[in-house]
């Protein structure tokens, strides 16, 4: 009996270590990217380069750089090193394959659902997650869609075991889908969706009881501040969802703002100034048309779609040049994939941005530091600079460029597998 306990203990403790060797990824790794031309963004082009990474973070980047003992050294000459690319705007995590429920996260019931985390829905294993870092993008904002206010936004590193482990930011602030005015056709701006009798109507009482909804945020936030335990008095109501809005009534996080339409743009607009809150304005397809509006009120934008068609009305190359007209305002751009699928395909999308008129360096900038800087992670990515979380590609040319490749990928200092499903079919049929 004795030996039997022995034994089932002994066989518990491997089985757990087993389990523990299993279950969580490997950091803490050191490696030395020699010989190569490092692209920091933030700062002058390095050629023949060294940049370090140990444990999570980059250590060391420049020309004489002593290689630390016992790192793995890679030898990247005639390559390039490049931060990760960011994706501003997708559900990536969130859904599988749209037309089949079951693995569609996205939406919750509800018109208002501030309180709602995206990050708690996300599956870190997702098919599209090892498609889109192979591609050179390390993390992404997951947000929830639905209603006006869709819940909690999340920036992710697109690696880990578990939603927490992938976090940079776990509630980063709140995604809200600003409402729409009737289209011309008598349509909504959503395509599909048949335009209700008095739209317009509709759509100005939506955007009354979401100013009144953040109105009364601030009175929550001005009664629980006033509120003192020590008076004997009875605590006030807790209301999550007004107790969700409450960090970006006080300036604390911002709101990703979905609006694309000229008019809804200026409505948008109208609706931050009043608050007095901190906005992004995601999507934004006829910014090209608000452009100095948007830079007047200081609004940052995540541009995307890129590759998608024009309005009717519009250029052929709207969609295209949005983000060059943006820039050229002086408005601060990022370009996002707006999608999970296309995720893969956020550096082409910034590459024709700057095939049409948005210069080469704001491009790259567009889906690095911008992003990072927009969201203010930018101390922890976003850029090659010591001290960051080493988010790093290795490439054999401009990764804006389709016919450059991705040769390894580093997230949080950890080297990833350059495996996916689209290499591992590759793989197979050509060999057919």
């Amino acid at each position: 009996m004795k030996n039997r306990r022995l034994f089932m203990h002994v066989l518990g403790c491997l089985v757990a270590g087993f389990m523990l060797a299993y279950a969580w990824p490997v950091f803490g790794g050191s490696y030395a990217i020699r010989n190569a031309t490092i692209i920091p963004v933030t700062g002058p082009e390095i050629v023949g380069g060294t940049l370090v990474i140990e444990g999570e973070k980059i250590t060391a980047i420049g020309r004489d750089v002593p290689v630390p003992q016992g790192a793995e050294v890679i030898d990247a000459a005639g390559l390039y090193v490049y931060p990760g690319m960011i994706d501003g705007g997708t559900a990536l995590g969130l859904m599988e394959v749209y037309s089949v429920p079951a693995t569609v996260d996205i939406y919750e019931v509800g018109t208002y659902k501030p309180h709602i985390k995206a990050l708690v829905a996300v599956n870190p294993h997702s098919v599209h997650i090892p498609i889109s870092r192979v591609n050179g993008i390390t993390s992404a904002v997951v947000s929830p869609g639905g209603g006006v206010i869709s819940g909690q936004f999340a920036i992710l590193n697109l690696n880990g075991w578990t939603p927490e482990e992938m976090a940079i930011k776990a509630s980063a602030g709140i995604a809200i889908n600003f409402p729409r005015l009737p289209r011309e056709d008598g349509r909504r701006q959503r395509p599909g969706q048949q335009q209700q009798e008095g739209g317009k109507e509709r759509t100005e009482k939506q955007i009354k009881e979401l100013t009144e909804l953040f109105h009364k945020a601030g009175r929550y936030a001005a009664t629980w501040e006033a509120y003192d335990p020590k008076n004997k008095q009875p605590a006030p109501d807790k209301d999550l969802i007004l107790e969700a809005l409450v960090p970006v009534v006080k300036g604390e996080l911002p709101a990703i703002i979905a609006v694309n339409a000229e008019q809804d743009i200026k409505n948008a607009v109208e609706f931050v100034d009043s608050l007095g809150i901190k906005a992004i304005f995601q999507g934004v397809t006829d910014g090209w048309k608000a452009a100095k509006l948007l830079k007047k009120h200081d609004i940052p934008c995540f541009v995307g779609p890129v590759l998608s068609l024009p309005g009717n009305k519009d250029p052929y190359d709207a969609r295209y040049a949005n983000a060059a007209a943006l820039h050229k305002a002086g408005v601060k751009v990022a370009i996002i994939s707006g999608s999970v699928p296309d995720v893969r395909n956020l550096p082409y999308m910034a590459g024709t941005a700057s095939a049409f008129g948005l210069p080469r360096e704001e491009a790259l900038k567009a889906v690095t530091i911008n992003p990072a800087e927009i969201l203010g992670v930018s101390d922890l990515i976003g850029s090659l600079e010591v001290g960051k979380m080493a988010n790093v590609i290795i490439t054999d040319g401009d990764p804006l460029q389709m016919r450059t490749h991705v040769k390894q990928v580093f997230i949080a200092g950890e080297k990833i597998s350059m495996e996916s499903k689209h290499t591992k079919s590759y793989e197979k049929f050509r060999k057919r």
